[in-house]
């Protein structure tokens, strides 16, 4: 058990399974009443290929604390609500988040990011913290940043790259999760969503 952070494909976007059919028309909705195009370009499931970038699962297991403080400390109030308070992330540029009147698996709304300004909270943080990115995980297919953080090979890295990061591996993890998981709704073209 526990909080997953996945991508989804367009079978699951837009069926009826989990309302996800319903959000993705509200979604549309209200994208038409900003001017914006129908998000509708969403990729189909791919079968499973270690390290093919083609899927996002994460579970966050670590304590968020430190990374909170890192947000309080690097981010505006508003920049803070924005990146720790969406429950659907797709890669649409969005001036701001969009509230649909729909629950989700762990609120009683949906609230959706555009993930081009989640990914540029996510390198502001990154940057703060010293993220050595080119030295983690650079896709997350089945919990590769989840096991390089909690598995030991964090900590390898941290003695051989040490720098801010590597003090406080809990936040540099959610730093990692948060800045992959903008870059593959991007890449990809798909929604991220909490399961």
């Amino acid at each position: 058990m526990g909080i997953y952070l996945v991508n989804v494909g367009a079978q699951e976007w837009f069926g009826e399974e989990d309302g996800r059919g319903d959000v993705a028309a509200a979604l549309n909705g209200e994208l038409g009443r900003r001017g914006l195009p129908p998000y509708t370009g969403v990729p189909e499931e791919t079968d499973f290929a270690p390290g093919s970038g083609t899927a996002f699962e994460e579970k966050l297991v670590p304590p968020m604390d430190g990374f909170v403080a890192l947000c309080r400390a690097q981010l505006s109030k508003a920049e803070q609500e924005l990146l720790l308070g969406w429950t659907v992330l797709v890669p649409v540029p969005l001036d701001e988040e969009i509230e649909l009147p729909i629950e989700s698996a762990y609120d009683l709304t949906t609230t959706v990011a555009g993930a081009p300004r989640i990914l540029a909270l996510a390198e502001r943080l990154a940057a703060a913290l010293e993220l050595p990115t080119d030295a983690i995980p650079a896709t997350s297919d089945n919990l590769e940043l989840t096991s390089w953080f909690l598995d030991g090979e964090a900590k390898r890295t941290a003695a051989a790259l040490p720098g801010r990061w590597a003090d406080d591996l809990d936040t540099a993890f959610y730093t990692a999760v948060y800045l992959r998981a903008a870059q593959h709704s991007i890449r990809r073209g798909c929604p991220i969503v909490y399961s």
